[in-house]
């Protein structure tokens, strides 16, 4: 089960990274965190923004709802998900898992 967290500002969802992949996609969870895949090496933050751009596309959210919050040179990250409620993303989560 993926462990939210809620803020003011919006929602903290826990990622692992995958950098490296032979293919960009969201494969399930691991240890409380979505795990995302993407092609993209870490390099210079690259990866991280595909990782934001995968899960945007997953999620069906617009990039500007998802940012990096921590975990910039981590496999465990943790990214903010605004302009959407608890229930309302875990829905959207459910069917990735």
């Amino acid at each position: 089960m993926i462990e939210f967290q809620t803020r003011p500002e919006g929602i903290v969802l826990p990622v692992q990274a995958r950098p490296g992949a032979k293919k960009n996609e969201v494969r399930g969870e691991q240890a409380g965190a979505l795990k995302v895949f993407v092609t993209q090496v870490p390099e210079k933050g690259k990866a991280n923004k595909v990782i934001a751009e995968v899960l945007a596309k997953a999620l069906k959210l617009k990039k500007s709802q998802i940012e990096l919050v921590s975990g910039e040179t981590s496999h465990l990250k943790k990214f903010l998900v605004t302009g959407i409620g608890l229930d309302e993303l875990s829905e959207k989560v459910a069917p990735l898992l």
